[in-house]
């Protein structure tokens, strides 16, 4: 079976400065992808569509209710064009508009990643967005990034690609950096200040992601488009920053679960209980310090050290008030070994 690959573009890559959508772009990576669907199952997450439709809405002054109005009207205008575009190669688009509960329950995700296969099996490749028009949660706090990477993660994709306008991770002379083996903190102090008008992320956020994709044994690679045939040279990492896989033997299951974008809640635990992680322990009661958040039992969990760094990640086997009422007590157990997947 072919493998699976995530390629994400920002709003300023496929956009001019204007907003408008960049067509000799688009049709450029409609070459482009539509020769790589020999060798990969391929997911396009695509920004854009708040860009294209802003200037169909009266007045625009970007504010949440502004950016759904544009993003309903954008959203049309975006997969048409890609349609158009793609149809030159034979090969047909599907619109893929997501939530972020469609990640938060595994038999959602299984839904999910049933209907991509199917779309698979009939070489039609699935654009993805977030459903920004009905989205509960204001579009400043959720980008397409953290979309792709959920993506990558949940169908065990072997590269995740995230394109952007300066063309990778960029050093103190505005150099890019071609090769990180391992994304530790001392890359997050590299990122600089920059950040496109039009894009809600940053460079900050793409490193957050990466760093957790890595973690679940996926190559990410950021790049942009100012080269000739730079998504092909992405994939073969010759082009923008190649962020190196790490070693990862978890189950399709713990790799979904271990994604993190899917926590409602947080525990802080002490030193002791992290230890006990460490050792593939269950979570006792007794070692967490603080209840954050409101959950259910069998609802994703992060789990704290004292220096609010995310240890691990739980299905909760009790939820935020039955724990926070029984946070001394012995031998109550708050997430179950097999239900911890530590990062």
């Amino acid at each position: 079976m072919k493998p699976v690959l995530v390629i994400k573009f920002g709003t300023a890559s496929i956009t001019k400065p204007t907003g408008e959508l960049n067509e000799p772009v688009l049709v450029d990576i409609a070459r482009q992808v539509a020769a790589l669907t020999a060798q990969y199952r391929i997911v396009l997450v695509s920004s854009g569509a708040v860009g294209a439709g802003k200037a169909h809405i009266r007045h625009y002054q970007g504010d949440i209710t502004q950016r759904k109005a544009a993003a309903a009207v954008g959203n049309l205008l975006l997969l048409n064009i890609y349609s158009r575009f793609f149809s030159v190669y034979g090969v047909p688009i599907a619109q893929s508009l997501c939530e972020r509960h469609h990640f938060a329950h595994r038999d959602q995700f299984l839904q999910l990643k049933q209907t991509y296969d199917e779309l698979w099996a009939n070489n039609i490749i699935p654009i993805a967005n977030e459903n920004d028009v009905v989205s509960s949660r204001e579009l400043k706090f959720s980008d397409n990034d953290e979309l792709a990477t959920l993506l990558a993660i949940g169908f065990g994709a072997e590269a995740l690609l995230l394109c952007t306008s300066v063309g990778g991770l960029l050093d103190a002379n505005g150099q890019v950096i071609r090769h990180v083996p391992v994304l530790d903190e001392s890359v997050f102090g590299v990122v600089r200040a920059d950040k496109s008008s039009l894009g809600l992320g940053g460079m900050s956020s793409k490193l957050t992601f990466a760093k957790l994709a890595t973690r679940m044994g996926i190559h990410v690679t950021i790049f942009g488009l100012n080269e000739p045939d730079s998504i092909g040279r992405a994939v073969r990492g010759e082009t923008g920053t190649r962020f190196d896989a790490q070693p990862n033997a978890l189950s399709a299951r713990n790799r979904w679960l271990g994604s993190g974008g899917l926590a409602v809640g947080q525990l802080q635990i002490d030193a002791g209980a992290v230890q006990a992680l460490q050792r593939r322990t269950s979570l006792l009661a007794v070692g967490i310090q603080a209840v954050r958040g409101e959950f259910e039992a069998g609802e994703v969990i992060e789990i704290l050290d004292q220096n609010e760094q995310v240890v691990a990640v739980a299905k909760a086997r009790l939820s935020s008030v039955a724990l926070s009422s029984q946070l001394q007590q012995q031998n109550v157990e708050a997430a179950h070994a097999n239900d911890i997947v530590l990062l």
